[in-house]
């Protein structure tokens, strides 16, 4: 069996977002009770993650990360064409990741206990995201 669904976030500018919830209901509702969800974002300066939801300091300490590796108005970088963040966020993106596959057991998420997954957002200012969401299996 094959369900797809296509999702859409306002994001509020650079930071994170969780979707665990709505993925969660898209396997739900999909009919799938043993398989995988593939999660792709369709865009080049925002990413997906698989981190910790329980404490946010985690979320602020990856941002922190990303900065120190992907600054933004760095001299060294030629494309600007959407102002100083451009570059920063095509980089972060690189760096993380545009797709997940998670696991479908018994008809859910098989998250562990303290995970979640999340929009990141790698523009300074708002952007509405797609997102192509794919459960296979039995």
């Amino acid at each position: 069996m094959i369900h797809q669904a296509t999702l859409s976030f306002a994001t509020r500018g650079r930071g994170t977002s969780e979707i665990t919830r709505e993925l969660a209901w898209i396997v739900t509702t999909s009919g799938v009770r043993t398989g995988l969800c593939n999660v792709f974002l369709q865009h080049t300066s925002a990413s997906l993650l698989l981190t910790e939801n329980a404490d946010p300091a985690v979320l602020q300490d990856l941002e922190t990360i990303l900065a120190r590796l992907a600054p933004d108005g760095d001299r060294a970088y030629v494309h600007d064409t959407e102002g100083p963040d451009d570059m920063a966020a095509h980089a972060r993106s690189v760096l993380t990741t545009n797709a997940l596959v998670l696991p479908v057991a018994d008809g859910r998420l098989a998250l562990g206990t303290w995970q979640g997954v999340f929009l990141w957002e790698h523009r300074q200012a708002p952007h509405t995201r797609q997102m192509i969401v794919t459960v296979v299996g039995e």
